[in-house]
């Protein structure tokens, strides 16, 4: 019985191997889709409204792309992306950091600026998607 199922399982293997390959092969034609991530992650201050009490919040942002020459225009503009986003994140009052369509308002128009100075830069906005990969606030 055993010699049996390990017959079996030897003449399955080249199978699974050339379904792979078939597989692999259909995926190359396609360009991949990345993540860059944008490090170090973003730390600061929101909500200065006057308020004696200090409000802080870490964000970790990672932008969708599709190629690895996209990847590499987003690395490029990396500063200016981070600039633009700093500007974004401490422009912020309570009441946009503190609930889950609050941030996900946050999170669109942190993905419209990113395309917009992409576009202003390149031609064409590049980023697919901007994702939160975290976000705290205090």
């Amino acid at each position: 019985m055993k010699a049996w199922i390990l017959m079996v399982l030897a003449l399955m293997l080249p199978v699974t191997a050339m379904a792979a390959e078939e597989a692999e092969e259909g995926k190359e034609g396609e360009p991949k889709v990345s993540y860059v991530t944008l490090t170090p992650p973003f730390v600061g201050n929101y909500a200065l409204d006057g308020s004696p009490k200090l409000r802080v919040y870490k964000a970790d942002v990672a932008l969708r792309v599709t190629g690895d020459a996209a990847a590499a225009t987003v690395k490029h503009h990396e500063p200016l992306i981070r600039n633009q986003l700093v500007a974004l994140f401490t422009q912020q009052g309570i009441e946009n950091m503190n609930n889950v369509e609050a941030k996900e308002r946050l999170r669109q128009e942190a993905l419209k600026q990113v395309q917009q100075v992409l576009e202003t830069e390149e031609g064409k906005p590049i980023v697919e998607d901007l994702l939160f990969n975290n976000l705290i606030v205090q």
